[in-house]
């Protein structure tokens, strides 16, 4: 983005405004936590009076700048002619910003909180929350075991997250463990398998994407519905306290 301004305070306060709105994006939706400051002379942006910035550490320990924000004071108003007239009724100079964060965003989450496995993805970004598959290894168990599961759906997609319902995919593919291994590597948050033994038991077999995939646990299907969107919320938390731990241990 780029804003012109009437004066140095206005233009000033945007500058932090939007390294405040990154560092939201960043810690509270990406789950990546970001060290703040201001940029040295010789890694200023060209031309510009001040560069503030956040930057993030990614598992090699190396960190990515994740997010600018430049307080250019009048030079490009100067360079391009960009005048108005004040309040005084004189025409001067106006007062500019310019600021940005990209798709390395998604390369950051990728570097952050991914695994050997695949990337993981905070849920309050993720492109599905939860993902349900059922499995009927007989054709007498399939019909009861897709009802179950779709209704387990439309429950679940009632539930309030973050500002929107829960999304819920289902997976009806019949492609044994290697459906399991997708999503997996897409990072879903949480995966639900749902077999006859779950059908008997009103129950779901839940795995979580921040933990091990061999990590799963057994919950009675209504407890599950109603305690999705706080399990949702205790990844975002490990996945952003993970990354600050790592960050700490390896800052000197």
């Amino acid at each position: 983005g780029h804003t012109v301004h009437a004066t140095r305070t206005e233009a000033e306060e945007r500058t932090r405004q939007m390294l405040d709105v990154y560092t939201t994006v960043a810690e509270d939706f990406l789950a990546m936590p970001v060290l703040r400051g201001r940029k040295s002379p010789a890694e200023r942006f060209p031309g510009a009076v001040d560069t503030q910035c956040i930057e993030a550490m990614m598992q090699d320990r190396k960190a990515l700048q994740a997010g600018t924000s430049h307080f250019l004071g009048q030079n490009f108003a100067r360079a391009s002619g960009i005048r108005f007239q004040n309040a005084q009724e004189k025409e001067e100079y106006a007062w500019t910003t310019s600021w940005g964060s990209s798709t390395r965003l998604i390369g950051g989450v990728v570097m952050m909180h991914g695994d050997d496995d695949g990337i993981i993805l905070p849920p309050r970004v993720a492109s599905a929350h939860v993902v349900l598959m059922p499995i009927a290894r007989k054709d007498a168990d399939r019909e009861p075991v897709m009802a179950y599961t779709d209704a387990l759906a439309r429950q679940l997609r009632s539930q309030p997250y973050h500002h929107r319902r829960l999304v819920v995919e289902v997976d009806r593919r019949e492609a044994g463990g290697a459906r399991n291994w997708d999503w997996i590597k897409k990072g879903i948050p949480l995966r639900v398998e749902i077999g006859p033994k779950e059908l008997a038991q009103q129950s779901v077999f839940v795995g979580r994407r921040d933990q091990p995939h061999r990590e799963r646990k057994s919950y009675a299907q209504e407890q599950f519905v109603a305690e999705a969107p706080a399990i949702l919320e205790q990844i975002q938390d490990t996945l952003f306290q993970r990354a600050l731990d790592f960050q700490k241990a390896h800052t000197v």
